[in-house]
């Protein structure tokens, strides 16, 4: 049982974020069967009736954690000439404990049938459809579903590896990786 944070002042947004951010970890952890409402509202130092109140119920409370876990507010940063090296360059290096989490959590609820189609929804939305609109041009849809797959493999790859690559394997990681990824955003 998880130790209860202290009380919080009386701030919506502020509770209902915490509310969230536990969530997030409760299913990270447990997945979705496994986490309880309890130990999501405990960990939040919140009261359980709060969750129903904010967020409708736990299956409501997963697909806003799944939505606030994708962050398609990143895309439009990214720059098409440094693009592939940026990634390269970052797959290259050690997980970020903050993003590795988030992305345990989207592991975690691809494997659960319960999950799984609260999960594509999310990822079409906001994880494809910002991809397939910062590509554009031909075949964009494909393109991004291509891109993403590669991306997320590097992520897994990078989670499993969980140490910075060194020396000439990592330059030869960062060569190889940064052209497949010209490839992959390449209208060609």
């Amino acid at each position: 049982m998880l130790e209860r944070a202290p009380p919080r002042r009386r701030d919506a947004a502020a509770t209902r974020a915490a509310i969230l951010e536990a969530a997030q970890s409760q299913f990270a952890q447990a997945g979705y069967d496994r986490a309880a409402l309890r130990d999501i509202a405990a960990e939040a130092g919140a009261d359980v009736a709060l969750i129903k109140r904010y967020f409708g119920g736990k299956e409501a409370l997963f697909t806003e954690a799944l939505k606030a876990s994708i962050r398609p507010d990143r895309m439009p940063e990214w720059d098409r000439a440094t693009f592939p090296r940026d990634v390269a360059t970052m797959m290259a290096g050690a997980p970020h404990e903050g993003r590795t989490h988030a992305f345990q959590f989207l592991l975690r609820a691809a494997t659960s049938p319960t999950t799984a189609p609260l999960l594509n929804v999310a990822v079409q939305e906001r994880f494809l459809a910002p991809i397939r609109d910062w590509l554009g041009g031909d075949d964009s849809q494909a393109r991004a579903r291509v891109l993403a797959a590669a991306y997320i493999g590097f992520l897994v790859e990078r989670l499993i590896r969980s140490e910075p690559l060194q020396g000439r394997e990592r330059d030869v990681f960062i060569d190889r990786v940064t052209a497949l990824f010209e490839t992959l955003i390449s209208d060609a």
